[in-house]
This record gives structure tokens, sequence and C-alpha cells, in this order.
């Protein structure tokens, strides 16, 4: 065991000492609190830039003081432990020092997504009933909508940047007429909510409404660290913010950076042409991506006579999905000095649980298959199924509920990256000495070198002629396919097998679909016969392979966060077999 990991596995320890005692809710400054950082960032970063907005740079004795001038302003306002702070706004340095002074006081910070509907915001403003909300332009299509009594909880209002739209409903003000000089720097005198709250995080909501995630600042922490140990990111490093700060990738990732001291480049939001620029002009070293973002940043670097960002670039974290193999592939080849690891997580433990490393530029063992280096020098005597999403962190227990075949089953974990509960519900998921598991909705298995091998998502599952089949397993195998760039797999209702198996595929550029094809035409052309061949020479079992195909022709519907909105698929792909139906 390395040295990073005995630290962390020692933390883990006394963090679960903690939460046994109940200890969190004193003045005692032992306990986690994410405003620990501060200390570093006032030592190492005083005189270094760590955080870059646009042409604003601060560097760490600026940030400090300004999350510092923040909280002395929201105490004298009257804000205390446990009140909660709504922030919808984009992404930005005064995004990150908010989450900070909120957390200094005691507060929660409640970040909500600016592409909400109305209704969605309306609705996650009720449920967590905050006293103060901050706002920038981002939030204007719902904001215009919403009127004072729709949240009678709300006293104040904070508006981060110039007023253009009518604000005249509500009593609002601006950072700077609540800051507040303070007294003293150190020591830092920060409080906590109760049960050590510091979060509410809402899921990204691939189906139903997103539901507020209530995280503590011990689970934070022990996610910091865990990255840190196993991405091996550190002071030196600059971070580009790719993913927003109100969901748990670019929020964790965000704790993470604050902890080591590196510096933060932001921007309002991704745009795969700015990122690029930015990965340049800032020689960023690290940054998280899902596949439609690392399928946007190679599209913009591909054309490029000159391309230096992959002299700096060292780490990249992928998440919310697998690549592949084709992503890879062109990522080790524009990235060439970068490590890519790929994380499986969720919001409701606090980001990531497990890691696999994809490619290793010091390894050159991780240039084989993905199906192959799923385990770094081992050989699998038997492939599990489904996908490896790699081996958990050194704080997370996991273990599988088994069907009857005592292998495969729900993927269950506990310890003290779990959420302390939903925020609209008052039902901890798991007990104070965390003996209870936490079940992730995931169906998996783990193999004989400890690692999780994905199936899919519990209420993802198609049922066909009474077989169980999971999508990312068919589309695990599909996408490894040369002539498919993505794959979204469903179920369609079906009177003899109940469920379908269909596969809307993307196709690579130069690669043909006729439904006229043979299984012996030449390559560059797909069709239904060869491509249920391929799945079949790939070992998939035949009741696992589609039975229709769809070439689609549109971006696949996303998440905020890039995940496939397979409900959204499954439901026009029933509208254009209804409309083929009707015109028969």
């Amino acid at each position: 065991m390395n040295v990073k990991h005995r630290f962390l596995t020692s933390t883990n320890i006394y963090v679960q000492t903690c939460f046994r005692h109940n200890t969190f809710f004193m003045a005692n400054y032992c306990h986690p609190h994410i405003c620990q950082c501060l200390s570093r960032l006032l030592g190492f970063g005083r005189h270094f830039p760590v955080t870059v907005t646009g042409n604003r740079r601060k560097t760490g004795q600026q940030l400090v003081e300004e999350v510092l001038s923040l909280a002395q302003g929201l105490l004298h306002l009257g804000l205390s432990p446990g009140h909660v702070v709504a922030i919808s706004a984009y992404n930005s340095d005064r995004y990150l020092e908010w989450l900070l002074a909120v957390a200094f006081v005691g507060g929660i910070a409640a970040p909500l997504n600016y592409r909400w509907s109305f209704e969605e915001a309306r609705l996650a403003l009720a449920a967590v009933k905050p006293v103060l909300l901050v706002t920038d332009e981002s939030s204007s299509t719902w904001y215009s909508k919403l009127q004072q009594n729709d949240i009678p909880s709300l006293k104040w209002h904070i508006l981060l940047d110039s007023a253009s739209l009518d604000f005249t409903k509500w009593n609002v003000l601006t950072p700077e007429m609540i800051k507040r000089h303070p007294v003293k720097v150190e020591p830092f005198d920060y409080s906590w909510a109760p049960e050590g709250t510091v979060i509410i995080c809402f899921t990204s909501g691939t189906t139903g409404k997103p539901k507020g995630v209530t995280l503590s600042h011990g689970a934070l922490i022990i996610q910091s660290l865990a990255k840190i140990a196993i991405v091996g990111y550190n002071e030196n490093d600059v971070y580009l913010h790719t993913a927003p700060l109100c969901h748990i990738g670019g929020l964790s990732s965000a704790m993470t950076m604050l902890m080591v001291g590196g510096c933060h480049v932001l921007m309002p939001k991704f745009d795969a042409e700015s990122a690029v620029g930015a990965i340049e002009q800032y020689a960023v070293t690290s940054f998280i991506t899902v596949p439609a973002i690392m399928a946007s940043l190679i599209s913009v670097i591909r054309p490029k006579e000159i391309w230096k960002g992959g002299e700096t670039v060292k780490k990249i974290l992928n998440g919310g999905g697998s690549l592949s193999h084709e992503l890879i592939k062109d990522s080790s080849i524009f990235f060439h000095k970068a490590k890519l690891i790929s994380a499986y997580g969720m919001t409701e433990t606090c980001s990531s649980l497990t890691f696999l490393v994809l490619y290793d530029p010091v390894d050159e063992k991780t240039t084989m298959s993905l199906q192959t280096f799923g385990v770094a020098g081992s050989k699998f005597i038997q492939q599990p199924q489904g996908v490896c999403v790699g081996k958990p962190a050194p704080h997370v227990e996991l273990k599988i509920s088994a069907d009857a075949s005592g292998l495969i089953g729900r993927i269950l974990t506990r310890g003290p990256h779990i959420m302390l509960r939903y925020w609209e519900t008052h039902t901890n998921p798991v007990s104070p000495n965390n003996e209870v598991w936490l079940d992730t909705g995931d169906i998996g298995s783990i193999d004989h070198y400890g690692n999780l091998w994905l199936l899919g998502r519990t209420n993802g599952r198609i049922k066909s002629g009474g077989e169980n089949i999971y999508p990312e397993e068919v589309e695990a195998i599909l996408l490894q396919h040369p002539g498919i760039t993505n794959v979204v797999v469903v179920g369609i209702p079906d009177a003899h097998l109940t469920e379908m198996v269909a596969a809307c595929i993307q196709l690579r550029e130069n690669w043909q679909w006729s439904e006229q094809l043979t299984v012996s035409d030449e390559e560059f052309n797909l069709s239904r016969k060869n491509l249920q061949l391929y799945c079949i020479e790939n070992h998939l079992s035949r009741f696992k392979i589609p039975k229709m195909f769809i070439s689609w022709k549109k971006p696949f519907p996303l998440t905020t966060t890039g995940k496939i909105r397979r409900d959204q698929v499954r439901k026009e792909v029933m509208s254009q077999l209804r409309s083929l139906h009707s015109n028969l």
C-alpha cells in the first residue's frame, strides 16, 4: 500500500469514528469542513493565481479574503447554521466563493441547474426552502416567471451580475452591498450545519424529476482525497472546469482542486472551441469529461494544424458513461501525455465509487482493448458480462446482492461517502455506524480481481421472452464495431416477446447503412444482418441481439451532464414506428 493510500485509509477510519460518535456539530476543528482548504490557499497559494475567469485573476490570498468578506456579510445579514442558500449561476470564481462562504457560516448551499424549466426550478426551490437566492443572467428563462409568493421562505436575493431584467418585484442586493471586512483572517472560525450537511446537490434526472441529495463535509473531503490519491491532482495542476458546478462531477472536482491549491480556469459554460482555446492559452494540465464532451473536443482539435494542448494535459477523468474504443484511441493521440481514467459513481455517493485507467502514456498495457486492460497485468480466464468500471476507491465498500446465479445482482455500497439522505425525506439511507448498504440502482458483478462490472440500471432493463437484458451490455459490444460512433439500446413493446431489443446507431463518417446488404458485402457498409452476425461473433447471447436497428441521424438527447436520455430515445422510436404503421 503506497503512502497516499495509507493516508486515505487512515482518514477514512477517522471520519467513520466522528460519525459514530455524532460529534460533527460541535465547534471542534478536528472535524471535516470544506473550508479547511482556506489555510492551504492562504499559505501555499498566497501569491499565486488560483482562479482565472476571463480577464479576472485572483491569488490564494485574494480568494480567501473574498470568501471571508462574504461570510461576514452573510452573518450580518442574518444567515444562521442550517439555513439554505440556493445558487443558480454560470461557472465562475464568484460561484466558488459563494459555496465556501455559505459553508463557512454553517449554511447549506443548494446549487440549481440554470437550464431547468420554470417548473423544475420552482419545485426544487419549494423543496429546499432557501432563505437566500443567488442568481446571474443564466437563470433569466425561469427567474422572470418566479413570483415572490412562490417561495415563502425566501428573504433575500443576490444578483451576481448587472441587472438586465426587471427585478423590481424583489428586494435585490449585490455581493458588494453585503460584504463586510473580516475582523481577523486566521484562525478560521467556521461553523457547521446540523448533521454536518454542506451541500444539497440535485441528481441530473435522466428519468423523472431531479432529487436533492444531502451531502456532508466528510463525504466531499473523502471524495477529494480519493481523487488526489488515484488521479494524482496536486498544487501544480491547472484545472479547466468543463462541467457545471451544479452537478456532482464538477462540484467534487472543484473541491478537490481547492484542497490541493491548484489553479481553476473557469468558463461560464462548456463550449468546445472555448475549451480548446483555454487549454492552449493557460497550459491546462487536467480536466474532466463525459463522452459527449470528449467527442466535441476531438472534433475541434482534429483539423488543427498546430495543437499545443497535447503537451500540457496530463490527467483526464471521464464520467457519465463509457468512452468508445475510438474515443479512447483519439484521446491517446491528441492528449498523448495524459493519463485517461474513467470513473463510475453517482450523486448519492458524492461522485466516484470506482476508477479504471483507460490509457497511461507510461504503461504500454493500456493500449490494449478495453476488455483486456480492465485489469492491468492480469488475464481473464472467463470475461464477466457487462462493462468493466474498475476497482473501488480505498474508502469504498462494495458488494453484490446476487440473483439465483450468485454472481450478478444489485450493486450496494457503504462508507463515509454516502449521502445523508434525500433532502425531501427525513429517512437516513444508512445507519449512524454504516451497517446499512445503499442500493445504487445498478446491476453488476465483481470479478476475482476486485473489478466491478456494470450491466446496467435496474429500471432500464429490457424484459424480452422472459429474459432480463441490460442495454449497456449490448451497447458495449456494438461500440467496438469500427463503423459505429454511438449507440443507444432500448426496449420496444412487442406482443410476442413483451419487449423487443432495438438499437439506435450513429454511423462513422464514410460508412453507409442499407437493409439490402448481405453479410458478405464490402466493408464500410452496415446492415441489420451483418451487425447481428457481429454480435454473435463477439459472444453476445442470441436473445440479447437487437432485432431492430435504426440509423440515427441527429444527436442523441442528453442531460446537462452528458448522459443519454434513454427514455426520450425510446419515445422517439415509438413515435417513428407509430407514424410508419399509420402510413402503411
